[in-house]
């Protein structure tokens, strides 16, 4: 039984641990992205074909 809950408990707290890197990753991914869709948009008209 104790066993069982040790591993539980490791799990859980690696869990956590996962989802809140890939909560701040998510986060810094889409703050980039934002950043870049600015600068694309800012510079439209320099662009030339």
């Amino acid at each position: 039984m104790e066993k069982a809950y040790k591993t539980m408990t490791s799990s859980g707290a690696a869990n956590i641990a996962v989802g809140i890197i890939v909560a701040v990753t998510g986060i810094t991914a889409g703050i980039i992205a934002i950043v870049n869709g600015a600068r694309l948009l800012k510079n439209r008209n320099n662009i030339t074909f």
